[in-house]
């Protein structure tokens, strides 16, 4: 699990996140939720280690992201940022490759070779795998950073807007797919996604902040209800309920 324990965090002396504290559960779907400015994508960060922490600590399970060296974290816990800063002119297959390099040093292996075919066959890249990134469009760019952070096979995979650039059918059939992985390697995601509904329908388990605090944690049902959205978003919306699951209606 990762625990999070009196995390604050300042810019320029302005507060961006205030006494966080919250345990994310080892295993399934945890979705970070909340409008822009609330604090998720720097908590993201800071979890990820992209920053360092200024006050308070964080553990993945039982070792402090402070102090524990990155090449041990790196075995443990693969993250993909909004903005990933990849050579344009890799192809795929090579980018996945280097998600491998927190086992291999660069040194590739028929295993890795082996789990990178695998990824591609499971993100539906096959037919770009010897394409340069430049040649993709942003959706299918998108499809293949997450592929490279599953090639890293972690326990813990943290990120932050998957769905960024893709289109309604390719959105829903990746988290499908996250979902499938998530279950069936038995890991730990933990996801920022700005799309309630997505979060609502796959997600284990919601973390709503505001104004650079959490303001509730719990089931979707729970936490995805017209009085909450109110209070989260500022948001009237209609929540119903659909083949078990719930989803806000907030378009008109």
């Amino acid at each position: 699990m990762i625990k999070i324990k009196n995390v604050s965090h300042h810019i320029n002396h302005t507060p961006i996140l205030n006494q966080i504290n919250l345990t994310v559960p080892s295993g399934g779907i945890t979705a970070l939720i909340g409008a822009n400015g609330a604090g998720k994508s720097t908590l993201f960060s800071l979890i990820a280690r992209l920053q360092p922490l200024q006050q308070g600590e964080i553990w993945l399970d039982d070792e402090s992201i402070a102090t524990t060296p990155s090449a041990q974290i790196a075995k443990k816990l693969a993250i993909l940022t909004q903005d990933n800063v990849i050579h344009s002119r890799i192809t795929v297959r090579d980018l996945l490759l280097f998600g491998r390099y927190p086992h291999n040093q660069g040194k590739v292996t028929d295993a890795d070779r082996q789990i990178v075919g695998e990824a591609l066959v499971q993100f539906g890249l096959t037919d770009f795998a010897d394409r340069f990134l430049s040649e993709l469009s942003g959706g299918q760019r998108q499809r293949a950073l997450i592929a490279m952070t599953f090639c890293q096979q972690t326990d813990y995979v943290l990120l932050d807007e998957p769905l960024n650039n893709l289109d309604m059918y390719h959105a829903r059939e990746l988290m499908r797919l996250l979902r499938k992985l998530t279950d069936e390697l038995s890991l730990t995601t933990l996801m920022v996604v700005h799309d309630i509904n997505m979060a609502a329908a796959y997600a284990d388990t919601i973390v709503a902040m505001k104004n650079g605090e959490v303001m509730m944690v719990g089931a979707p049902h729970d936490i995805i209800t017209g009085d909450n959205l109110l209070k989260i978003f500022n948001l009237e919306a209609e929540v119903i309920e659909h083949d078990g699951k719930i989803m806000a209606i907030h378009h008109i």
